[in-house]
């Protein structure tokens, strides 16, 4: 998971545009990201850091831009943590498919309308569990792939992982 996370807040410095790379390390048997600041206590955890950083690169807009959304954005950066990163097993993994397909059935972001860290968190967290999933398997949840294909789409978000292909364009032919 370490190195994972590490690439994941890397990734997240230089779609934020900050030139400065900085410095992590993990701990406990969890391998918890850390950060260290120049000037500071260490920042601990995934979510932490990736909110600093959004601060630091002054595009607070990505935290949510109303007290509502604000929340939402905090709700699915824990989701991210607990649920996405906390499942075990196929079984589990279904649980969270299906329980993202039913929210985002008319939604084009996490928060909304708009474009937010919560977007991009769990777009790095389920892209290795979509990139293991049979094409078949991704159209059982067609608002998480379409959603999932806007994300990685989106200008600078995917980087260094490959694209992952979520909807075979079906040709019907009729058999008479």
């Amino acid at each position: 998971m370490s190195d994972k996370v590490v690439l994941e807040l890397l990734s997240l410095e230089k779609s934020l545009g900050l030139k400065k790379t900085n410095k992590y390390s993990t701990q406990g048997d969890k391998q918890v990201p850390v950060l260290q600041t120049n000037n500071g206590p260490s920042l601990i955890g995934l979510t932490t850091i990736a909110a600093h950083l959004v601060q630091e690169a002054q595009q607070k807009q990505l935290l949510g831009s109303t007290a509502e959304e604000k929340a939402i954005v905090q709700q699915w950066l824990e989701y991210r943590v607990t649920q996405v990163d906390g499942h075990r097993g196929k079984d589990e993994t279904r649980t969270v498919l299906k329980d993202l397909n039913q929210y985002l059935e008319d939604k084009v972001y996490l928060a909304g309308d708009n474009f937010t860290l919560a977007d991009i968190l769990v777009y790095y967290g389920l892209h290795p569990i979509l990139t293991e999933l049979a094409v078949q398997e991704k159209e059982k949840y067609v608002n998480v792939s379409r959603w999932f294909n806007h994300i990685q789409h989106y200008p600078g978000i995917r980087q260094h992982l490959p694209p992952v292909v979520v909807l075979k364009n079906r040709l019907y032919t009729s058999v008479h």
